[in-house]
């Protein structure tokens, strides 16, 4: 279904742990919890701290339907969809999650999602 608005399609993973491995190590793994159509923005920078030249951390949001995913802090966001994006490929940290007041099973319903961006060290292992 799409909705009036979404212009990007995101993929959704949440960080497991598995069992630690023969040394002790423990083994990050993933698990993609879906494929949405949502919204991404950039929301504004704080003047009075780039003013005073302190450096801020750049959050963005997002609106996502359906309103009834479970969605938590930590989880990540990757935009898949288009290529051309400016943030395509690119992965954010979930810093938060706002529910709307309707309920569940109204199809109108959403979610707001915080986000900063997740940079990775070693990225291409």
């Amino acid at each position: 279904m799409a909705i009036a608005g979404n212009n990007i399609k995101i993929r959704i993973w949440r960080t497991n742990y598995s069992p630690d491995d023969i040394v002790g190590g423990a083994i990050v793994t993933g698990t993609v919890l879906g494929d949405y159509p949502a919204r991404l923005q950039a929301n504004p920078e704080e003047q009075l701290l780039l003013q005073q030249g302190l450096e801020t951390e750049r959050t963005f949001k997002i609106n996502l339907v359906p309103g009834y995913l479970d969605v938590r802090e930590r989880d990540e966001v990757e935009v898949l969809a288009p290529t051309d994006h400016v943030y395509y490929g690119q992965r954010f940290r979930v810093r938060g999650v706002s529910y709307s007041s309707l309920n569940k099973r109204d199809p109108r319903n959403y979610l707001m999602i915080t986000l900063t961006r997740d940079v990775r060290a070693h990225d291409r292992q």
